[in-house]
């Protein structure tokens, strides 16, 4: 049982009854709050995020990028899957140009975005990526589609001079900006809809293209 202090400041004998008992009820009120907010931390199921490898190559050809990042979707995200809902998973790489006189410059960036979704009426699950479309008979060979990418081409050889030294950063994640309005509204601030990675890396040299 909680018990407020009878010395809160407004609740001195000079300070109004209906003023002490004001302050006693928002006192309360915000205790419960906090621990209502604890405890629903608490009970949202965390999504894991997975250990993305990435790989990267220089050659004469351009920057060319391998990424493989091994998740499942929560339960929650397959279930408004299920339902009807499309869900946008967006690969990103940028290559920056390292400056030490001035923020490093952007000299060159390249986006994925795969669009999934699930056909009730073939029981079938689509994914597309761009005018390209596949249909998979389970969940998890549509997801193996665009959780892994082999030779993507991110910057190309008039991108990058041939001295200096360049970083690339890498994300891939779950965007739910493109989710509708209302559902994004009740998702704010879930775990279990926060898939998102972040890798940084210095670029290789330039070797031999094959």
């Amino acid at each position: 049982m909680w018990i407020l202090p009878d010395l809160a400041p407004w609740c001195r004998p000079d300070v109004n009854q209906f003023v002490c008992r004001w302050g006693r009820r928002c006192t309360c009120a915000c205790i419960w709050l906090a621990w209502g907010l604890w405890g629903l931390a608490l009970a949202l199921p965390a999504w894991a995020q997975p250990d993305a490898s990435v790989e990267v190559v220089r050659t004469d050809t351009g920057v060319h990028v391998d990424f493989k990042v091994p998740f499942e979707l929560s339960p929650a995200v397959e279930a408004a899957l299920q339902k009807g809902v499309v869900l946008h998973f967006v690969a990103e790489t940028q290559v920056f140009r390292e400056r030490w006189y001035w923020r490093d410059l952007r000299v060159a960036g390249a986006l994925r975005t795969w669009r999934l979704s699930y056909q009730p009426l073939t029981r079938q699950y689509r994914v597309s990526l761009g005018v390209l479309t596949q249909y998979f008979d389970s969940l998890s060979e549509a997801l193996a589609s665009l959780q892994r990418v082999s030779r993507w081409t991110v910057a190309e050889p008039a991108d990058l001079a041939a001295s200096g030294h360049y970083r690339l950063q890498f994300s891939y994640q779950l965007d739910t900006s493109q989710l509708p309005r209302p559902l994004q509204i009740g998702i704010g601030g879930q775990s279990d809809w926060a898939l998102f990675i972040q890798k940084k890396m210095p670029l290789p040299p330039l070797s031999e293209g094959e």
